[in-house]
Formats: C-alpha cells, sequence, structure tokens
C-alpha cells in the first residue's frame, strides 16, 4: 500500500471515529440535560412553558452536534481533495517525464567532429627575449 493511501485510510479512521464519538457524546448529553426535566416532570412542576423549553434544549444540543460532524465531514473532504491533488501532480510529473524522454530518445544524436574530440590543447606562453647591455 502505497503511504498516501495509508494516510487516507487513516483519516478516514479519524473522521469516523470523531463522527461516533460526537453522535456517543451527544446521546449521553442529551440524556443528562433530560434528567432535571423528568425529574420535574415526575413531581407534577413541569408545565408547558417548561416542555417547550426542553424540547428547545434537545434541539440546541443536537444542532451542536450536528455542525461537529458537518465540519469533520468538511475537514475529511479538504484533506481527501488534497491528496487527490497529490496524486494527479505525480501522475501528470510522471507523464510528462516520459514525454520528455521519448523526445530525447528520437532525437538525432550529434556526433562529435574531428575538433570537438580532439584534447584540448594548451594555450601557449610567451617566450622571454634577452635585452642586451650596453
Amino acid at each position: 500500500m502505497k503511504p498516501l493511501q495509508r494516510l487516507e485510510l487513516l483519516k478516514d479512521l479519524v473522521q469516523q471515529a470523531v463522527d461516533r464519538g460526537a453522535t456517543s457524546v451527544e446521546a449521553i448529553h442529551q440524556q443528562i440535560a433530560a434528567l432535571p426535566f423528568e425529574m420535574l416532570e415526575k413531581s407534577g412542576l413541569l408545565d408547558d412553558d417548561k416542555l417547550r423549553l426542553r424540547d428547545k434544549q434537545q434541539r440546541t444540543i443536537g444542532t451542536v452536534y450536528d455542525a461537529i460532524r458537518r465540519i469533520n465531514r468538511q475537514v475529511g473532504e479538504l484533506i481527501s481533495d488534497q491528496f487527490e491533488l497529490v496524486e494527479d501532480s505525480a501522475h501528470i510529473k510522471k507523464v510528462l517525464d516520459e514525454k520528455d524522454a521519448a523526445k530525447a530518445a528520437a532525437r538525432p544524436r550529434k556526433t562529435a567532429t574531428k575538433a570537438e574530440r580532439a584534447p584540448a590543447k594548451k594555450p601557449l606562453k610567451a617566450k622571454k627575449t634577452k635585452t642586451s647591455r650596453s
């Protein structure tokens, strides 16, 4: 399995864990938040206004955890898009490298001329001349 595929699999596992965790925490949160209302209802102290408050609280809690799950999905999609871009760029590079190699192989090879094959000549040094004394 390629490293990028492993990373994407790991991303999927983390994303699933966050989603399931948010759902579990939401259920616990809803149960704990409902306890005072249940106690008031059993004792007969809960009227219609307080029942509406209970419904509003449940919807608010649900909205928060829905937002967490939605953000988790969006982050997962963003990361998947980035993985896809990396894979696409690697594929494009491979195709371009293959085309460059094919072009290089198709070009006629330049043969070196006799002058190019000859070893480079050393530059001539200027000769020192003796000056006569008077």
